[in-house]
């Protein structure tokens, strides 16, 4: 089943994997991404999981519809796909924007999700000024305008140096999503506002941090894991897109707190 639709005709892109049967994991991705950010995780998680990895609306291989979307709406496709799938309930990770989905889910559809990993993200932007202004930048002068100050806010100057065919793979990722769907994912990430429903989520909550992460700095993990009662907090030494900077770290991290 590649493609499901959702209740307003969007399509979205799906990739199941591992053993039928198997407790459910499903991966969220950053803006300006697709699904195959987590290739470095697949082998590893699909030894415990039944493994739903997704191409948020906008991105990749699904629908681009019309924005501004909201992450009720974004959140509102992931349960789509679950429903599809036969899906009661998952275990979900994460990183930046996917965070920032499993934040609403953990608050709103708390039946669906078993443990939740928010890594690299925030809850809430205080000041609209950074996001109306990227908005306004991309829609004048394209996304190729944009990707190489994004890929320095993804990852730390050492890991651009010795990774040169990640780069390469990432920026053609970024510039290949529709300006449509980028900027729809902008504005809401722009509105969200998780401060009051933080504290609603009552499944256990791994947070994790990059300790060079300009764009989703570690105050703003340590603010969420201080909303969630219980939450844990972990620290990778890595920027924004910690899943591929540190690999193995982040996924011993991550199948060290689903698996207890």
């Amino acid at each position: 089943m590649p493609v499901i639709n959702t209740d307003d005709g969007c399509p979205i892109h799906i990739e199941v994997e591992g053993r039928e049967g198997a407790p459910a994991l499903m991966l969220s991705n950053s803006l300006g991404t697709n699904l195959s950010m987590w290739g470095d995780q697949m082998p590893a998680f699909t030894e415990h999981f039944r493994v739903i990895r997704y191409d948020r609306r906008g991105h990749g291989q699904s629908g681009v519809p019309q924005g501004p979307y909201s992450m009720e709406r974004l959140g509102r496709d992931v349960i789509a796909v679950l429903d599809a799938l036969r899906i009661e309930k998952t275990n979900w990770c994460g990183l930046s924007m996917g965070g920032m989905v499993g934040q609403w889910l953990g608050a709103n559809a708390p039946e669906r999700v078993e443990k939740l990993v928010l890594s690299n993200t925030n809850a809430y932007y205080a000041d609209k000024g950074p996001w109306n202004d990227r908005i306004k930048f991309v829609r004048e002068k394209g996304l190729d305008a944009l990707v190489d100050a994004n890929m320095q806010r993804w990852f730390t100057e050492g890991f651009r140096a010795r990774a040169p065919e990640t780069m390469a793979r990432m920026k053609a990722m970024f510039t290949a999503t529709q300006l449509a769907g980028y900027i729809g994912c902008c504005e809401a990430v722009r509105d969200m506002d998780f401060r009051d429903s933080n504290p609603r989520i009552t499944a256990p909550v791994l947070v994790i941090v990059g300790a060079q992460d300009a764009a989703t700095p570690p105050s703003a993990g340590e603010a969420i894991r201080n909303q969630i009662k219980g939450a844990k907090l972990a620290s990778l030494e890595a920027a924004h897109i910690s899943n591929m900077e540190q690999p193995k770290a982040y996924t011993e991290a991550v199948l060290d707190f689903l698996l207890t």
